[in-house]
């Protein structure tokens, strides 16, 4: 193999170059430190793509696809409810996954764009760590090292791989492989009704397939409040998701272009056969062969690689962010946290509030939630107040045609602080940022009580909320704990 001689030197090496490592990279370069970034991600044509997996076969993929296919539904289920009548609707999977990825080369393409107008160095290639100061990266049959002052680790995560079924092309598939599907399956199975599963499970349902989707857990969405998650199951029964809960996967057997699945449910053992077996049973960081031995990384008991608040490894100057660190693996805590590492690197004071990173799951209904939960404030035995609000009282919910749902806000019973808001129904990933900038300001729900919202609106059903905690709503029957 051919090694270079390289005297490329950088205030600041990048590896990744998804939503944690991309923003960091601007971001150091737009504070005037001279960056790289490193990433070897290759699109269908084998070319650089940046973005890593969140735009590339991740988050920005699966909601062109749940776009799609929530259209289609509306389409042939409700269109005819507003005075609009057509007949013989249909899809065409080849139009959907060509906008899908339009949709994706033209945000991966953004991101080249971006750094070319911030002066980012793009080096594609796999990196490694040779010393704390010094990396080597590696293209097809060439080496060449580059040294850097800082080194930021944003190699993202992967999908969980599990013993019992083991990947097959195009039938037992991971997320990414359910994302490229050229034709509806008559019958999915889904391992993992997390975020994942469920966005996926709703894709295909919607387009005709039947989808049974198994999870381990006894409880549904158990990271979310309790009252929230039991309404959204209630809600994709209705639509048709078979969630069988308590079901742990045996085996998975491919057998004439089938899979053959053993489950135990309550401990009894049933079988069942689908066309595609999608699992989603979350993520592992991507952490192996990144750095040399003699570079010392610690990792946590669970295999993150450790740091700090400020997301600073044992070893100075080399720091660790998004997927690979502690914390929900989510895109926006990875950007926010490159951007805190690219300021703290830059000389200036910043810091990250880890309590308030919102969660959401795109399924219809959409599921948003920020702060503490009902059961996890009465396991700590904190007083609080709740109070709620039904979209079903909303004017603008019932002009959308879209009711389901509530806002549910927790607030300190002595003190009034907001301390969680959690939301099923319509737009629930964009009114959640209402909520997480009333709490970053230490908002009381008094205070969002007295604010003027417009009407009519989505957000009403926010304020309506607030003044429940009190019992005060105007729009429902409220009642003061």
């Amino acid at each position: 193999m051919k090694v270079t001689d390289n005297k490329n030197e950088f205030d600041v090496v990048v590896i990744g170059a998804g939503p944690a490592g991309y923003v960091a990279a601007i971001r150091c370069a737009q504070l005037g430190l001279n960056t790289a970034c490193v990433d070897d991600w290759k699109d269908e044509n084998g070319k650089a793509a940046l973005g890593g997996t969140c735009l590339n076969v991740g988050c920005i993929p699966s909601k062109a696809l749940l776009e799609s296919s929530e259209k289609y539904e509306e389409s042939i289920r409700h269109i005819n409810e507003y005075g609009i009548v057509y007949q013989d609707v249909s899809f065409d999977v080849a139009t959907m996954q060509a906008r899908k990825n339009k949709i994706v080369k033209e945000l991966t393409g953004g991101i080249a764009q971006l750094f070319k107008a911030n002066n980012v160095t793009q080096l594609f290639g796999r990196a490694f760590i040779k010393s704390t100061r010094q990396l080597e990266i590696t293209q097809a049959e060439e080496k060449k090292v580059i040294s850097a002052k800082h080194i930021i680790i944003a190699t993202g995560s992967s999908p969980v791989a599990i013993d019992c079924a083991q990947l097959t092309a195009d039938i037992i598939v991971d997320s990414s492989g359910a994302l490229a599907f050229d034709k509806v399956p008559e019958k999915i199975c889904v391992i993992g009704a997390g975020v994942i599963g469920l966005e996926l499970g709703s894709v295909w349902r919607r387009l005709g397939a039947e989808v049974v989707v198994l999870e381990a857990q006894h409880e549904f969405l158990a990271i979310a409040d309790q009252q929230i998650a039991k309404e959204a199951q209630r809600q994709f029964k209705k639509q048709g998701l078979d969630i069988r809960l308590n079901s742990r996967l045996m085996s998975a057997e491919v057998k004439k272009n089938k899979v053959e699945l053993i489950f135990k449910q309550e401990e009894k053992e049933q079988q069942l056969t689908a066309d595609k077996l999608i699992v989603a049973v979350g993520r592992t960081p991507n952490v192996e062969k990144i750095w040399h031995e003699s570079v010392e990384l610690l990792l946590d008991e669970r295999g993150f690689i450790n740091v700090d608040e400020q997301c600073e490894t044992n070893v100075p100057g080399i720091y660790a962010i998004g997927d690979v660190v502690r914390g929900p693996m989510l895109a926006h805590k990875g950007s926010e946290e490159g951007v805190m590492v690219a300021e703290l690197i830059a000389g200036k004071p910043q810091q990250m509030n880890y309590d308030l990173i919102p969660s959401v799951v795109y399924t219809d209904p959409e599921i948003a939630w920020v702060g503490k939960t009902e059961q996890e404030l009465k396991a700590s035995g904190i007083r609080y107040n709740a109070g709620a609000f039904p979209f079903a009282a909303n004017g603008r919910a019932k002009a959308l045609g879209n009711t389901t749902g509530q806002v549910k806000i927790l607030a300190d019973a002595e003190t009034d602080r907001i301390l969680g808001v959690h939301i099923i129904g319509p737009q629930a990933s964009e009114l959640i940022a209402q909520a997480v900038i009333s709490m970053e300001l230490s908002a009381s729900s008094e205070d969002l009580a007295m604010m003027v919202f417009a009407h009519p609106s989505l957000s009403e059903a926010l304020h309506e909320a607030a003044l429940s905690v009190s019992g005060a709503a105007i729009h429902a029957v409220s009642r003061k704990r």
